[in-house]
């Protein structure tokens, strides 16, 4: 089940990173007193009375610009808007309403989407309540008055934000198809794969980066059991910014993967593992979720007999970070190893649904401490008690011992590899939780 997605907009320099950052609890939009500077949608995850969604930091909508970057960033918010199911329209009371306030917000009045309207920089509701009220005049209901310096109003402002999710998602029957999340930079190949694998041209396909503007759900069968593929968007438009391109990409990426059991990240074998690949990887690998690597236009790579080996390093070097992914050379031009991605798509989601016999786990866990000793600090060492699964997409594992500082990452890996040689889980993440348990004197 997805969860919902909540867009903050606004002009420039209206505080909208300010807020996303302590709403999200952390420093990840970069801040500073320059229109502009926020030129990345970026997205955190967020729970508020027990509802968790995620929301997205936009550039800000400078509603009749012809600077490039700020078109662009424009184009970014609108990509945003289209993506959230709520959105939340940032103003600033020390500037008061603006002409491109009114611009904006005819703009989101078009969307049809619910829009909360925060206004900004309201650090005495004294001193400034007079001031808000202004901003009723733009027609898209009452504003709640925020001070995203300060941290006053939150509660009121997420109150409103989720009263607007729709209960009928948390009540929804769960759909038991799998489904598999396309993704990969624009003009990879996504939509074609798509295509392929259900012999129709359904997707539109053309040589312009990011002609599938929406993600789309494709049902496919195949040896009788039905997928559901997410073909994830490229973007808007055509755009001469290649670097502002790339970064389109992201936040539909995020939605589709949030939504997928299996994520395939395509790449384009001409051009190699690309930085915007590893991004794009990285998002599915935090998620837990099962991984393929499909490697597309396999068909026009010249070959010998060690092309695929050294196509394999490469990839394993640049995403060092996902060693269990499995990785495939495939083409949707020929349909080249095309119905050996639906075995391989099975063999993942059986893995991620693999759960191990919690005395068989100890066994292993004993036979790897006597292996490799734990490591000590300071005349102390690390004692491992006891392991246990508890959970599966991603297979979650509770390891407890006497002390988390002695446990460096490096032994927690080990463990991991241990379980791995025993089991495979090719395709998955693994995921640790670590509990201390005092010693008993």
């Amino acid at each position: 089940m997805s969860k919902p997605v909540v867009a903050i907009v606004g002009r420039p320099n209206v505080g909208k990173s300010t807020l996303f950052n302590a709403l999200a609890g952390e420093r990840i939009s970069i801040v500073e007193d320059t229109p502009g500077v926020t030129r990345d949608r970026i997205y955190a995850e967020v729970t508020w009375l027990d509802k968790q969604f995620t929301m997205i930091d936009t550039g800000g909508i400078e509603p009749e610009s012809k600077d490039m970057m700020l078109t662009c960033m424009r184009e970014q918010a609108q990509i945003a808007i289209d993506t959230a199911d709520v959105i939340v329209f940032v103003t600033d009371v020390r500037q008061g309403l603006t002409d491109a306030d009114g611009k904006v917000a005819d703009m989101l009045r078009r969307c049809g989407k619910p829009i909360i309207l925060a206004v900004n920089k309201v650090d005495s509701f004294e001193k400034f309540m007079a001031d808000v009220y202004e901003f009723y005049n733009l027609g898209i209901g009452e504003p709640v008055p925020v001070s995203a310096a300060s941290m006053l109003g939150f509660g009121e402002l997420l109150d409103e934000v989720v009263a607007h999710f729709d209960p009928a998602d948390a009540v929804q029957e769960e759909d038991e198809r799998p489904k598999v999340a396309i993704v990969g930079k624009p003009n990879v190949g996504k939509s074609s794969i798509i295509n392929k694998l259900i012999g129709e041209n359904r997707v539109i396909v053309s040589d312009i980066a990011g002609t599938t503007r929406d993600a789309i759900d494709t049902p496919v069968t195949f040896d009788g059991r039905e997928y559901v593929f997410i073909d994830t968007a490229g973007l808007r438009r055509k755009s001469k910014i290649k670097e502002e391109i790339e970064r389109f990409s992201i936040i539909r990426t995020v939605t589709a993967v949030e939504r997928a059991d299996v994520v395939v990240v395509v790449i384009d074998a001409c051009e190699g593992v690309t930085e915007q690949d590893a991004k794009i990887a990285g998002i599915a690998h935090e998620r837990g979720k099962g991984i393929i690597i499909a490697v597309n236009k396999w068909d026009a790579i010249e070959k010998d007999d060690k092309t695929i080996y050294k196509h394999t390093a490469k990839i394993k070097e640049i995403l060092s970070f996902l060693p269990y992914a499995q990785i495939m050379f495939i083409s949707a031009k020929t349909g080249q190893r095309m119905n050996k991605l639906f075995e391989v798509i099975e063999v993942v989601i059986q893995n991620q649904n693999l759960r191990v016999a919690t005395g068989v786990l100890n066994e292993i866990l004993m036979e790897a401490t006597a292996l490799q000793q734990p490591p000590s600090d300071k005349g102390r060492r690390l004692k491992l008690y006891y392991i246990t699964q508890v959970s599966v997409k991603p297979p979650t594992f509770v390891l407890f011992v006497n002390d988390k500082e002695l446990l460096h990452y490096s032994y927690t890996r080990y463990i991991e590899n241990k379980i791995r040689e025993a089991f495979g889980f090719s395709g998955t993440s693994l995921k640790f939780i670590i509990r201390e348990r005092k010693e008993n004197n």
